[in-house]
């Protein structure tokens, strides 16, 4: 990805490590952390998509490493899990436009990942053409006003 993306490699890598503290692996180790799953080409997909997007994620990074500097001299790749999710609260709590468009991504991606969605006992298919079973009903007690009403319209 890299120079395609608009991502710098370093900034893939964090993102990487910022979906792990954002979407972590369940207690049981049913449902993966987001980061294992390689979602990092899924929100390139989603920036490149919304382009309004990568200003905001690109200064959500960069205020992330910021603020990661100030906790290790080496950033945020040096930085543990728990103070990752330190300075992720620390960011987010004085911002309000970074973590939901993050969030928007990461959730699209992780919901949808074949993994996560077998976790979570659903089968891995879209609603349509198979379908969903929808139980039969009567609609003309809601057609007969309607029809009562007659034309509303000109021919």
């Amino acid at each position: 990805m890299g120079d395609d993306s608009g991502f710098s490699a370093d900034e893939e890598r964090m993102l990487t490590t910022l979906l792990d503290a954002i979407i972590p692996e369940s207690r049981d180790g049913r449902l993966p952390a987001a980061g294992a799953l390689e979602l990092t080409s899924h929100i390139v997909r989603g920036v490149e998509r919304t382009p309004m997007l990568r200003p905001v994620i690109g200064y959500g990074l960069s205020t992330l490493t910021d603020l990661a500097l100030k906790r290790n001299p080496a950033g945020w790749a040096a930085l543990s899990k728990d103070e990752r999710t330190a300075v992720l609260e620390e960011f987010t709590a004085a911002d309000q436009f970074f973590l939901p468009a993050f969030l928007f991504l990461a959730y699209s991606g992780y919901y949808t990942a074949p993994r996560v969605v077998e976790a979570l006992g659903l089968e891995m298919r879209p609603p349509h053409p198979a379908g969903y079973a929808v139980e039969p009903d009567d609609l003309s007690s809601l057609l007969e006003p309607v029809r009562r009403r007659g034309k509303m319209y000109r021919d």
